[in-house]
């Protein structure tokens, strides 16, 4: 079935991490896949294009069907093969409930995140303010302090909506290595610096590793005052 399956991604993507991590998990390994750079602008090139008109990586087929919103592939991924791997989605009312919660905040954590750690990318430099990263940092700091809650009423050991691992780790567990990975530091947030560790030893984490940090475990130290 993964050999009718093509994925094209970029190194050190969340998003493309967060559909790799769900094909593991759902033992769908050996799909066609190609690496493409972001400084090289391939994720603009017609070969993206055709079948992702916002030319944004992750790009996904499954025979004649595409599908490139990172969290509608892990959806679509559980969905067409519930039966195969680990199950993603759990069964209990509020267990399910606290997943789709926690996934779609989510989305504000890796925007909060990106506004802090690509500031100068995403701002040209005319228009940077040192007051506008304070904001920033201060949102984020708030953000932490949320999932920082979270995983501390869970309890130690706890997956982000309970005891199982779902579709909620699955996307957001790539937003939390990157924090470790520019910096942040363990101490001051222990619980989130403890599902860090729990999680990047899971084989489907492990798997789909961003190769560039193999090459290079030394990360940068952006967020080492968060």
């Amino acid at each position: 079935m993964a050999k009718t399956m093509t994925l094209l991604w970029g190194a050190g993507s969340p998003p493309c991490w967060r559909v790799m991590i769900a094909l593991e998990e759902k033992n769908l390994q050996g799909y066609n896949q190609k690496l493409l750079s972001f400084d090289k602008m391939e994720h603009k090139s017609k070969e993206v294009l055709d079948l992702n008109p916002r030319g944004q990586l992750p790009t996904f087929k499954h025979g004649n069907v595409i599908v490139n919103d990172s969290y509608a592939v892990c959806f679509y991924l559980e969905n067409q093969f519930k039966s195969q791997g680990n199950k993603l989605i759990p069964d209990g009312q509020e267990e399910q409930a606290v997943m789709y919660q926690r996934m779609f905040e989510g989305l504000t954590f890796y925007d909060k995140l990106n506004a802090v750690i690509y500031y100068d990318w995403f701002v040209p430099e005319g228009e940077r303010h040192d007051s506008a990263l304070k904001r920033n940092k201060e949102a984020l700091t708030t953000e932490l302090k949320l999932w920082e809650g979270y995983l501390q009423k869970l309890g130690s050991g706890s997956h982000l909506a309970g005891p199982s691992f779902t579709l909620a780790d699955v996307v957001i567990f790539p937003t939390v290595a990157y924090l470790f990975r520019f910096g942040l530091s363990a101490k001051h947030y222990p619980k989130l610096g403890e599902y860090y560790n729990l999680l990047k030893e899971r084989p489907s984490v492990k798997a789909s590793w961003p190769p560039h940090w193999l090459e290079n475990p030394k990360g940068q130290d952006t967020l080492k005052d968060i």
